[in-house]
């Protein structure tokens, strides 16, 4: 009997999922960070290595039996970057004397939206820190709309909403813009009580940008008209990253899988979001992904023998 590997690395934790070829979960385990931009490959191929030991030990099984394996992890999103981890987690099995018949490298993105649709047609919009959509057609091309960064790009992300709040007081400590409950928001959780203290937070001490995002939906939530023009605006991107996905895919029904803190928990902003979808797309149905990212890891194993 052979079986299938599905690995979803993200910054703090990798999951690996050991499965038979019904994608029939029959050992889960857990192990560090998959970032290999951050921390390097080597520790990387470290973990991986460890995950499949473990799992196959479990099953009591040799690593022959594993037809295929396929890790999907943040900072995989390029081609070079991907190759890289694979080519070095493999000179890396090898020198430990293990040779796996398939392995292979893809982003986390990629796996959490097969996994989403199980393999089918359907889109992913991951709205966190950053922000990008991911979209699979009936003849299984891959689509994607977004994703350009913090300094060009990341429309209606953590990052967008704390920048723009961050600007608002900015502009209200310096007697050029409105009076936002947002000020005495970063005063009360922050303790940052004037534009010298804001810049030196921000500049030198790297204040995380992405964390006053919740404090702009607070702030729109509780009445703020500055705090709720951005979420306005950028409930607005948003939108437009799924009309444009829903254009590309160009099926009558799309399937709309969230992801990310920003978007995919119950709050202001994503009651806004989802009230737009409902009026501007009623063809866009939003529902809860089918499987986890380390199942869709393994579909994508599959295809790879």
């Amino acid at each position: 009997m052979k079986y299938l590997i599905g690995l979803d690395g993200g910054g703090t934790k990798t999951k690996c999922v050991l499965t038979d070829f019904n994608f029939n979960p029959l050992y889960e385990c857990q192990g560090g960070p998959s970032n290999f931009l951050l921390i390097g490959t080597q520790i990387v191929s470290e973990t991986i290595l460890s995950l499949i030991l473990e799992s196959i030990t479990y099953l009591k099984i040799s690593p022959d039996d594993i037809a295929s394996i396929l890790i999907g992890t943040t900072g995989a999103g390029r081609q070079s970057d991907a190759q890289k981890l694979k080519n070095d987690f493999i000179q890396y099995a090898q020198s430990k004397g293990y040779f796996f018949q398939s392995f292979n490298v893809d982003s986390d993105a990629r796996i959490a939206l097969e996994g989403a649709f199980s393999g089918g047609p359907g889109s992913l919009l991951i709205a966190g820190t950053g922000s990008v959509i991911f979209g699979k057609d009936k003849n299984n091309n891959i689509h994607r709309v977004g994703g350009y960064g913090r300094l060009i790009g990341d429309e209606g992300s953590g990052n967008t909403l704390g920048r723009r709040g961050l600007n608002q007081i900015a502009k209200e400590l310096d007697g050029r813009g409105d009076k936002t409950l947002l000020t005495e928001i970063l005063k009360r959780d922050f303790g940052i009580t004037d534009s010298s203290k804001l810049i030196t937070e921000v500049y030198r001490n790297n204040f995380d940008i992405a964390s006053f995002a919740p404090k702009v939906i607070e702030a729109a939530q509780n009445g703020d008209r500055i705090a709720n023009k951005i979420l306005e605006d950028e409930s607005d991107e948003l939108l437009l990253h799924v009309k444009s996905i829903f254009n590309m895919i160009g099926q009558e029904t799309l399937k709309l899988c969230l992801i990310g803190g920003t978007i995919a928990t119950e709050n202001f902003y994503s009651a806004m979001f989802k009230k737009k979808i409902e009026l501007h797309l009623p063809n866009v149905k939003i529902v809860s992904a089918e499987n986890p990212p380390e199942i869709g890891a393994a579909f994508m194993a599959k295809t790879m023998i």
